[in-house]
């Protein structure tokens, strides 16, 4: 009888971790899986300011932009036909970059910006926005960029893909400058916060949006020759954005001819309310490094 009640209990034992592996290679494969949210944009830039995306882990991104002069001068009359519109002025400012992600969370690159000009930068990925066994609303990015000698830039990307065809992004920005003129109303500080947005039209066209304004640093400043200095706070561009498959064209107008995010930012010239505003282009292309 003891024999007979211990088979019994071993049995019993037996089932019941029969049954609870089952339950649990069940609860493994009803658990949802890890999904990230893919092209939040379609490029590392948006227009001018930086996305929160970056080339895949051993790839090689080389990007070139041009901003070209005024579309329209006030008194300048027929010469702006001739200048067909700021494209055929002689006046392209050219800005060109390579970058390389080494590993998937950090992106490192270097520019040249034009006027003599050189920058570099790192990227790192923070958060990416998943649904699955983690529910994370946005992505998240650093970006920090020197332009040699002269600043830094700081920016926090912000980022959410609402939807297949809808994307935005906020950026507040911080920029420190080396050197600046004494005086009142000058200081080593700029900030500025940027919104920009992209619309999916069609599998290969979208419609790219950017707005920044600066904060600080543009009103009554003091150059180093005692003369009154004032930028423009406000930075506005509108683009498209061409998808060939081996391509990304991006064409957009602004107002801004410079080809620096420091000098974009925060050194503006070019008013809205008086109309400055510019063609520019974005090309980039991406290889593989991988062996």
């Amino acid at each position: 009888m003891k024999k007979i009640f211990a088979a019994l209990i071993l049995c019993f034992g037996l089932f019941s971790v029969a049954l609870a592996q089952e339950a649990a290679d069940s609860m493994k494969k009803e658990a949802p899986a890890k999904k990230f949210v893919r092209t939040t944009f379609n490029s590392t830039k948006i227009i001018n300011m930086q996305s929160v995306e970056m080339v895949s882990k051993g790839n090689l991104q080389f990007l070139i932009s041009h901003h070209f002069s005024h579309i329209w001068n006030k008194d300048g009359g027929s010469q702006n036909i001739a200048q067909f519109f700021g494209i055929n002025s002689g006046v392209a400012h050219t800005y060109m970059s390579f970058d390389y992600t080494p590993v998937n969370f950090m992106n490192v690159g270097v520019a040249f910006a034009g006027s003599s000009k050189y920058e570099g930068f790192l990227k790192f990925r923070i958060l990416r926005q998943q649904t699955g066994a983690r529910n994370i609303p946005v992505s998240l990015a650093l970006y920090s960029m020197m332009n040699v000698n002269t600043a830094f830039l700081n920016q926090l990307l912000i980022a959410r893909k609402f939807n297949s065809k809808f994307s935005l992004q906020l950026a507040p920005t911080w920029i420190h400058f080396n050197v600046v003129p004494y005086g009142i109303n000058n200081s080593n500080e700029v900030f500025s916060l940027g919104i920009a947005g992209k619309y999916k039209a069609t599998s290969k066209l979208n419609i790219t949006l950017e707005y920044a304004r600066q904060l600080n640093m543009y009103e009554n400043l003091i150059s180093k020759n005692g003369a009154i200095l004032n930028y423009q706070p406000d930075l506005l561009s509108l683009g498209i954005e061409l998808n060939s498959g081996s391509h990304l064209f991006q064409f957009y107008i602004g107002n801004s001819t410079d080809a620096s995010l420091i000098d974009q930012l925060a050194r503006n010239n070019s008013s809205i309310k008086d109309g400055n505003f510019a063609f520019g282009f974005t090309i980039n292309r991406t290889m593989s490094l991988k062996k």
